[in-house]
């Protein structure tokens, strides 16, 4: 049995600049095409919301029509040959629902890695350009759809890490320095930082080469990269850390070291990335980052995710927008979903590569 993920439809009612709107989608490659500000990347993050119960882009009340109180998306899929069917829905009080053929998830966190996505969206240039919690974030998302324990531990460790900070704030305020909750809270940490730190650490072992290799076939040029995961965890346990800062944490109010400071660190030339690479070079590096997020995926689900690039092609040469789409439309057969302000320009890349896809073009 082929194992695969489809999307074939989506409703869209009362979502952004979408009152009742529905598409279907025939062809594995889907272009999505118009001018700036009619719906194409608000598309795009409806089907995020399928994936990941949330928009990639925004908060959920800020996804709502203007002028309305709630909002819900419908999509129709095929998961491995059995039809689905998966509903988000946010209610006028606020409360959000999630459901797969009529059956409402009371986790959310339990859908997570059901369809397996990968967006590529212009701000993620902050991935390599910012500071390293936008890193953090990326590689959380990626392991939180392979891995369901290390969602959970990500999420005790947040709730926990929360608990301390505004313990250690409240010595501060109110002078009282409690130091047996504390330790408890100390001991709670322990056991999702050190579930989290292993994971991440076993996992970048073979994810940064590949994302290396990705970098110089895109690039098509011998650079001198490194890539590494820098965490406070490789030097100390997180045990002796915890005790180390105590003093300093009080001080500072809130936790100064952990897992929640760990970093991918990406040099060229021997010097910080960010700080010396073109916007050529920036770009290479994110996709590089993304398309073995996908190489991931497959190799874990068993099935391609879908992918999703949002008006990707500016400010790239005609060169590597073609072995963009050579890798993700021939090389992947996992659906793609790609918006472009220039309907010619991806007719015509689409066409190159005499590939059947489907052009659905949107007006105000």
């Amino acid at each position: 049995m082929q194992r695969l993920l489809r999307l074939h439809s989506i409703s869209l009612t009362q979502f952004k600049n979408y009152s009742n709107r529905s598409f279907q989608f025939h062809e594995r490659i889907v272009g999505i095409c118009g001018n700036n500000g009619v719906g194409k990347t608000n598309l795009l993050d409806a089907i995020h919301y399928l994936c990941f119960t949330k928009s990639y882009f925004t908060r959920d009340v800020l996804s709502i029509q203007n002028g309305q109180q709630g909002f819900r998306i419908d999509g129709e899929l095929d998961l491995n040959d059995k039809k689905e069917k998966a509903v988000c829905i946010l209610r006028e009080t606020g409360k959000k629902e999630f459901s797969i053929n009529d059956g409402a998830y009371e986790k959310f966190s339990g859908h997570i890695g059901r369809y397996p996505c990968v967006i590529i969206a212009p701000d993620d240039i902050q991935i390599i350009t910012d500071g390293s919690e936008e890193r953090r974030r990326f590689l959380d998302a990626l392991l939180s759809q392979v891995d369901r324990i290390y969602l959970q531990h990500l999420i005790n460790y947040t709730k926990i890490l929360a608990q301390r900070n505004s313990l250690l704030k409240s010595f501060y305020e109110t002078g009282n320095r409690d130091i047996s909750l504390l330790d408890v809270l100390d001991e709670q940490l322990l056991k999702p930082a050190n579930y989290i730190f292993e994971k991440r650490k076993q996992f970048l072992v073979s994810y940064l080469p590949g994302v290396k290799k990705l970098y110089a076939g895109i690039a098509k040029q011998q650079e001198e990269t490194e890539l590494h995961y820098s965490s406070e965890l490789n030097q100390c346990s997180f045990a002796g850390l915890l005790h180390l800062n105590r003093q300093r944490d009080i001080a500072a109010q809130r936790t100064t070291g952990g897992i929640h400071k760990d970093d991918l660190v990406f040099n060229l030339s021997g010097q910080l990335f960010r700080n010396i690479a073109s916007q050529g070079q920036r770009k290479s590096l994110l996709f590089a980052l993304k398309l073995a997020e996908m190489d991931v995926l497959k190799e874990n689900k068993g099935f391609a995710p879908i992918l999703l690039l949002d008006d990707v092609f500016e400010k790239l040469d005609e060169d590597r927008i073609a072995n963009l789409l050579q890798r993700v439309c021939i090389e992947n057969d996992g659906q793609v979903f790609i918006t472009d302000t220039n309907e010619e320009r991806l007719s015509q890349h689409l066409d190159e590569l005499k590939i059947h896809y489907q052009l659905i073009s949107l007006t105000v």
